[in-house]
């Protein structure tokens, strides 16, 4: 009988080859099913942290790790499945050659039965043309969603984790290119989501922070969603190994060798006490302006260490231990960056906050009425979903430059209000106390 368990948990190890993918296989064949903690691990590049891998194996709660990629080969199978000392059932690495292999009954298959997906490094277009809009990623948002399973990735696999996806279409690009001109062909922002992973609705991510340095590119990206998209979005980056692992909790602990490195997290979102964010300048082969007073962005740069005790709370974009805050602005093309001495949000609550220049949200954080308004655009439409995106209100047919919301019989948390006008869509986040 001995011989006989020895045998089931011995590596296995197949390599299944096809004109679409190439699958590499080490565990036990038979599927397990477990009920994953879920969770996301974003990992900045260059080696893996083996802690932040640790708990990422540890999510999916003995189950099945599935690892996506677009180039390489088997890389992660040993790694996983027994380096780590953590317990799971299998690990397979599925190599997609093309963009047929979303078509691929095998693949969707592996997707439906696996506890934990992670998305390795290369070319993140790779991932968003063969899998956006297919069977994949609407298997793995119901994986997301309905299984709670964990996700993760690393370089291009954290690139493609927040609701905002900045896509190397055209090619990598510097800082000095992306504020120089902010609508340089290679400052690709697919605004249409991908993965629907909580927490991250409203972020894109960026990676290989120290290497090279990437904050201004970073910030240009934010400032085309703003301009483009009338959105207040997010920022999360990694030094290169340097990992944020965000629990279903919404907190946020980060993964690094400080102080025997100087590893970073960065979060990033416009300066929540201005009532007006817009960007002076951000126009096509003009360098970006978004100055602010030096206070254009609120960022909270963190150490990452092996424990992973500092933390940063994504459930108000405020709260963090371990780290410091910045202002971050850019003065003609040149990213600028000072110590802060904000503490909080408070005259967020006293101030309006603008949109686009035309739109209006009063007050933010709201208690019971939430006003619309528009200075030029008539209002057609309004939604408000929650956290998970699940649609709480529906107002059609409005044709009003001017909403007043009765929020009253919401809990307090997180929503998304989407507005529809004549002329544009808006998205903005507000906070119900």
């Amino acid at each position: 009988m001995k011989n006989f368990i020895c045998l089931i948990l011995i590596l296995i190890c197949y390599c299944a080859s096809g004109q679409n993918y190439t699958s590499y296989f080490t565990g036990n064949n038979s599927d397990k099913v477990t009920q994953p903690s879920g969770g996301v691990c974003l990992m900045g590049g260059a080696s893996e942290d083996d802690e932040a891998m640790k708990w990422f194996l540890g999510q999916a709660n003995g189950g099945d790790i599935l690892v996506l990629r677009a180039s390489g080969s088997d890389g992660y199978n040993d790694y996983m499945y027994s380096d780590l000392g953590v317990n799971v059932n299998s690990v397979e690495t599925i190599v997609c050659h093309n963009a047929g292999s979303a078509d691929e009954t095998y693949i969707q298959d592996k997707i439906s039965k696996a506890e934990a997906i992670w998305f390795a490094g290369g070319d993140q277009y790779d991932y968003v043309s063969y899998w956006k809009d297919t069977p994949v990623d609407s298997l793995i948002n119901v994986a997301l969603n309905n299984r709670k399973i964990v996700i993760g990735g690393t370089s291009a696999g954290m690139a493609i984790m927040g609701g905002y996806v900045y896509t190397g279409k055209n090619g990598s690009v510097t800082s000095a290119a992306a504020l120089g001109n902010p609508y340089n062909s290679r400052v690709t922002i697919d605004s249409a989501h991908f993965l629907e992973t909580k927490f991250l609705e409203d972020v894109i991510t960026d990676t290989h922070y120290d290497n090279p340095d990437r904050r201004g590119r970073h910030v240009t990206f934010l400032a085309r969603i703003l301009k483009d998209y009338g959105i207040r979005s997010k920022g999360i980056a990694c030094d290169e190994g340097t990992a944020v692992c965000i629990g279903q909790d919404g907190i946020a602990h980060i993964y690094g060798e400080f102080p025997s490195s100087n590893d970073n997290a960065y979060f990033l979102q416009t300066n929540c006490a201005l009532s007006d964010v817009t960007p002076e300048k951000v126009q096509s082969n003009l360098p970006l302006d978004w100055n602010k007073n030096n206070k254009a962005l609120w960022v909270y740069k963190i150490k990452g260490t092996k424990a992973g005790i500092n933390t940063f709370d994504l459930n108000d974009w405020v709260t963090g231990n371990g780290g410091a805050w910045e202002d971050w602005y850019v003065e003609n093309g040149i990213f600028k960056n000072k110590a802060s001495t904000q503490t909080d949000c408070t005259p967020l609550a006293l101030e309006e906050i603008k949109v686009n220049n035309s739109f209006i949200f009063y007050p933010n954080p709201v208690k019971d009425d939430l006003m619309i308004r528009s200075d030029n655009s008539l209002i057609s439409s309004l939604k408000v979903f929650d956290i998970q995106g699940k649609e709480i209100l529906n107002f059609s047919n409005v044709n009003s430059l001017k909403i007043n919301l009765d929020l009253n019989n919401l809990n307090a948390g997180t929503y998304f209000v989407n507005v529809i006008s004549s002329d544009r869509l808006i998205n903005t986040r507000i906070v119900k106390l």
